[in-house]
């Protein structure tokens, strides 16, 4: 589970970490959705039954079906108690009523049936506890005739649960971690170093395949208006704002990257799609920003390796490209995305612009990024 990059690995390396132990023939890990009021099971493994699928796309059960997810998963600890697996037994499999026999809550129809259906003949389901909370469960199988779960067999699934458990926490600390180390904190979009990332894998791709790639970056006007005016708590509702905008318009081209750089500073990157459609996008994002009850608009520049802006080798270029677009935007006051390379190729002004010496300093000339 430490080695698992992504909770549906973790979970299926867990699954078949306590199937193997409990000397099951199938094993299953699903989890809670509170808020939709059913269990999901995020993975299969063993012998699947005919529908099952290792990581089922959409295989969920509610939970009235299954109640005992609510009380013996969770009230039964409620008071101070620990919580504890126990077995379902199908049908007309024997299970004996020895001090060792099978621990079975009350009711549990569902699984009974389930059990049937399937053509298994016991299981041992133990909760998955997270942060005090039951977060969903591990469910391990036998076939029709194989022996049936005991108490010892419940009391070890129960502490396999709570190992199980250890490890989808960590996996989810360590997603976090990663969500947080490329999200931007107040819009909740792409930073940039996710940008960085997606745009030099991207620009492999263009030199490999000849993938069509577009920066559109936009600078929001009227954010230092805004703060010195109003105070920062207005400018960083408009920002929020604008990142929702950005979030939607970048949406209309499936693929596309939304993020903030910095500051006042947002752009979208897109793979694939024709250049002609990405400015499409990138007027309805002008329009959009226009209607906004604050700052002033936004200032946009376009630059893709579909138009006629000369090789791009680097990220650097397409940046610089589309940064000397936006600024040529912003300096014409442009209600539209100025896009670079439409007007004269490597003969445009905004190319030249481009491919200039970068100004060695100076607050009023805007400088280039990586």
């Amino acid at each position: 589970m430490a080695a698992a990059p992504a909770l549906r690995d973790s979970a299926r390396a867990a699954a078949q970490g306590a199937r193997q132990a409990l000397g099951g023939s199938f094993a299953a890990i699903c989890k809670w959705e509170r808020e939709r009021g059913r269990l999901r099971v995020l993975v299969n493994v063993g012998e699947l039954a005919p529908g099952e699928q290792e990581f089922p796309d959409d295989e969920t059960y509610p939970v009235h079906a299954f109640a005992e997810i609510v009380g013996f998963l969770h009230e039964q600890w409620a008071g101070g108690g620990e919580p504890s697996a126990w077995v379902e037994v199908a049908e007309g499999e024997s299970g004996g009523d020895a001090a060792d026999g099978p621990l079975v809550p009350p009711g549990g129809p569902g699984r009974v049936a389930a059990l049937r259906r399937r053509g298994r003949g016991c299981c041992v389901v133990a909760p998955l506890v997270l942060h005090g909370r039951a977060w969903g469960e591990l469910y391990v199988a036998r076939r029709p005739g194989e022996p049936v779960f005991g108490r010892a067999d419940a009391d070890f699934a129960t502490v396999l649960a709570a190992v199980t458990a250890a490890g989808i926490a960590q996996t989810e600390r360590l997603a976090e971690a990663r969500r947080l180390a490329f999200t931007d904190a107040l819009t909740g979009l792409a930073n940039r170093r996710a940008v960085d990332m997606r745009l030099d894998e991207a620009l492999e791709q263009h030199r490999a395949d000849g993938v069509v790639v577009s920066l559109v970056v936009c600078d929001l006007n009227g954010l230092k208006q805004v703060n010195d005016s109003q105070g920062h708590a207005v400018g960083d509702r408009l920002l929020e704002r604008f990142g929702s905008v950005l979030s939607l318009c970048g949406a209309l081209v499936p693929g596309t990257l939304a993020a903030r750089l910095g500051g006042d500073e947002f752009c979208l990157l897109a793979v694939g799609p024709d250049s002609d459609e990405v400015v499409k996008v990138a007027g309805e994002l002008c329009g959009r920003a226009a209607e906004l009850d604050l700052g002033e608009g936004v200032a946009v520049g376009v630059a893709s390796t579909g138009d006629p802006i000369g090789p791009v080798h680097s990220a650097r270029r397409l940046f610089r490209l589309a940064d000397a677009a936006q600024y040529r935007a912003k300096a014409a006051k442009s209600g539209g995305p100025v896009v670079a390379g439409r007007h004269g190729g490597a003969d445009d002004p905004v190319v030249r612009l481009a491919d200039a010496p970068e100004p060695s300093a100076g607050p009023e000339r805007r400088r280039f990024r990586r």
